[in-house]
């Protein structure tokens, strides 16, 4: 009996609860935003486990891994690559850097400057880039995780909205609780047992339900709850969704929906992703969490 996708998604996100223990639900949002094509941005405060959550995420899936450690003295020319003259051919030949893999960390990414992190924008938005006026195609799929640090600690570069907006979802980890710490405590070190890890989904598979999630069936219904929840936050907020942001909103929705193994998505589903996808793009004029703030003004049956 062949396995089915769920299965294999199932067991993907058990198998990575297993090392990031007692954080089922961060894993399942960043699987959530993988399968809808999005970039992920990961904030928190550092040794809670981003790093290890960007390499797991890696090894069950097969992907192409390079992780970049973005440093104040970065260079955009150490992300992207460089033309280097060769005697023996008298030419330029490219370089290329470590953003030519499927799977990319961009670890403390609001520590390097403005320059620097722009370097992403291109890649994260078209899937290319362009390096001294040639374009080269990145690989498929290509995802970007970034780890970020409070923007209240010293040595950060906050980043700007247009950045912000390339990244699908934002999600933060936690601290553990005090079982899970002590599972942890007891275990053995994460970064031996990721070497021991095996792909569970492979690159093919990954694409096969990426080609999926659009197909997940979304009712008029449902269409007219996520727009009262944008049309909301244009009413209430500084600066509301944007219609990508929108779309990503339903793709992030559709792709939670195919989690569970589900052909239609439900308000429910909306609901679970809501905070990651709007959290980074908004602020709460009241302070205090913008997705759950949305979700008690907002009503079901308003739609």
């Amino acid at each position: 009996m062949a396995v089915t996708h769920e299965t294999l998604l199932r067991e993907l996100i058990d198998a990575a609860a297993d090392i990031i223990v007692g954080k089922r639900a961060a894993i399942r949002l960043a699987l959530a935003c993988l399968l809808a094509r999005g970039h992920l941005l990961i904030e928190d405060v550092p040794g809670v486990g981003k790093t290890t959550l960007a390499h797991v995420l890696a090894k069950l899936l097969g992907l192409d891994y390079q992780r970049i450690q973005f440093t104040s003295d970065l260079l955009p020319s150490d992300i992207l690559g460089v033309s280097i003259y060769e005697r023996e051919t008298g030419e330029f030949r490219f370089h290329p850097g470590p953003v030519f893999a499927q799977l990319i960390l961009a670890d403390e990414i609001n520590r390097a400057t403005p320059k620097a992190q722009s370097a992403l924008l291109e890649a994260m938005e078209e899937n290319q880039v362009t390096i001294e006026g040639h374009t080269w195609p990145l690989p498929a799929p290509f995802f970007v995780i970034a780890t970020q640090n409070p923007t209240d600690q010293l040595g950060t570069h906050a980043l700007p909205e247009s950045q912000l907006d390339r990244f699908l979802m934002r999600i933060r980890i936690g601290y553990p609780d005090p079982r899970s710490e002590r599972a942890i405590l007891a275990g053995r070190d994460p970064r031996e047992r990721i070497a021991s890890l095996r792909t569970i989904l492979a690159p093919e598979q990954l694409r096969e339900l990426h080609q999926r999630v659009p197909k997940i069936h979304v009712s008029d219904a449902l269409l007219d709850y996520v727009q009262t929840i944008v049309r909301f936050t244009r009413e209430h907020t500084a600066l509301g969704l944007s219609p990508r942001a929108a779309m990503g909103l339903l793709r992030a929705a559709r792709a939670w929906a195919l989690i569970d193994g589900r052909n239609q998505v439900l308000p429910e589903d909306v609901q679970a992703v809501l905070d990651s996808v709007v959290s980074h793009r908004l602020r709460n004029p009241d302070g205090g969490n913008i997705g759950r703030a949305i979700l008690e003004a907002v009503a079901i049956d308003q739609a």
